[in-house]
């Protein structure tokens, strides 16, 4: 891995969090992702399932994490099981983990190569009532593949059909939402690779610049900082370009007068950082241009305080509907009758701002968390406002990542990085 190895502590510790919450003498096993095909012999490359590299910071193929703490035996409450390593995998694809290394890694002392895994669980199985399964519920997720953990549910639930099931991801929903000190670091390191990525652009853009050549400045800087690159496809949209929200092609000419929407940010260590920012392809805003950057600024702002401890998140995105709605109103883009006429399922400002304003960040771009309970402390939310106009050609948002407090404002992850208009010009004439 690029990255430097993570003290063992951490993956201790997220371990005991989800181990506690287990009914009594149950199991849970965590598979690694397939290394996925693209034809002939090219393969995608490797990325760790995130719940089995949080629970044993394992970041390897083909390996598996067994958790029972009630086992009649002390070595059978945690196992790591891994494809055993040799001299010929050694020379054509690199060091793998040793049985020493995997404890170095993960703090699990039991470690067992994968051939004797079948053969283990058959003993671990005499002795459990419950296996906890693990699927893919996230709000987002839309799966068309079958993985490796789908596979093996299917085949447990063929072996094992007189145990009881339970299911681990609201267990993990909870427990990986809230962050140890350790985890924000790493997401702090992720947002200041991305700072560098972003200096870096402001002295490089200039008019008929291709947006491909952005992409490729923040990839050199993110990958010269130990990062494996970006932690989701960057979109690098100028113009009219901004207004597709997941617009990905990155393959226009940046012209005089437009702007370009940046929506890019670094991952470290398989956490990711998330930022939106907007660069004036010529150096200098428009006065219109200006007043939008201005009201999403403000927007920004003003959602970045609610998210306070306690929060509800359907209920924070009502609010900042109204302080948009109050944005555009200043801006002439609505007018008070848009607002008195308004359906209340699809508000008179959803015409100019069609997205939610914030979500978890983590391990994943759009990370573990329940949005129906409330937000609490170590959360780390996206704050991502915008306002897109086809009908004059340009789109802005802005984005910044933040830690939820125990008391008060979140601290922003991204303070540093250039958001004020005078600022980001100043940089870019420098």
């Amino acid at each position: 891995m690029k990255y430097y190895q993570i003290d063992s502590q951490l993956f201790i510790k997220n371990r005991a969090k989800f181990t506690a919450q287990m009914k009594p003498n149950s199991v849970a096993v965590f598979n690694s992702n397939d290394i996925y095909p693209v034809s002939a012999d090219s393969t995608l490359p490797f990325a760790q399932h995130r719940d089995i590299l949080y629970l044993s910071g394992v970041d390897q193929e083909e390996s598996i994490l067994l958790l029972f703490p009630d086992a009649p035996y002390d070595h059978l409450k945690e196992i790591l099981f891994l494809k055993e390593t040799n001299e010929h995998i050694a020379i054509w694809e690199g060091e793998k983990l040793t049985k020493d290394r995997a404890f170095e890694v993960s703090g699990i002392k039991n470690v067992i190569w994968l051939q004797d895994f079948h053969k283990t669980l058959k003993e671990v199985m005499a002795y459990a009532d419950t296996m906890y399964i693990n699927t893919n519920e996230h709000y987002r997720a839309s799966i068309e593949t079958e993985t490796r953990e789908a596979r093996f549910v299917k085949w447990w639930k063929e072996n094992y059909p007189a145990h009881q099931v339970a299911k681990s991801n609201p267990i993990l929903q909870r427990i990986r939402s809230i962050k140890e000190s350790e985890e924000i670091d790493l997401i702090q390191n992720a947002c200041n690779i991305t700072e560098k990525g972003f200096r870096r652009l402001l002295s490089f853009v200039k008019p008929n610049v291709m947006e491909y050549e952005i992409e490729a400045e923040l990839s050199h800087e993110f990958l010269r900082n130990r990062s494996k690159g970006f932690a989701y496809t960057p979109i690098i949209a100028s113009g009219n370009n901004a207004n597709v929200l997941h617009y990905i092609e990155n393959n226009q000419q940046c012209k005089a007068g437009d702007l370009i929407l940046l929506d890019v940010g670094a991952e470290y260590a398989n956490y990711s950082s998330d930022m939106t920012r907007m660069i004036p392809v010529s150096g200098r805003f428009t006065d219109r241009q200006k007043a939008v950057y201005q009201a999403v600024l403000n927007v920004k702002n003003e959602a970045t305080k609610m998210l306070t401890t306690g929060t509800l998140w359907k209920q924070y995105h009502v609010e900042v509907g109204k302080i948009m709605t109050s944005e555009l109103l200043g801006l002439g883009l609505i007018d008070k009758a848009d607002v008195q006429n308004e359906n209340p399922d699809w508000p008179a400002y959803k015409k100019y701002f069609m997205h939610g304003t914030s979500h978890h960040l983590g391990m994943d771009t759009h990370d573990y968390g329940l949005l129906h309970e409330p937000m609490k402390a170590n959360m780390v939310f996206t704050v991502e406002p915008g306002i897109y106009i086809p009908s004059e050609g340009f789109g802005i948002r802005l984005e910044d990542d933040v830690v939820i407090q125990e008391k008060g404002a979140p601290f922003n992850l991204m303070r540093n990085i250039p958001i004020e208009v005078d600022e980001i010009e100043n940089l870019m004439n420098a």
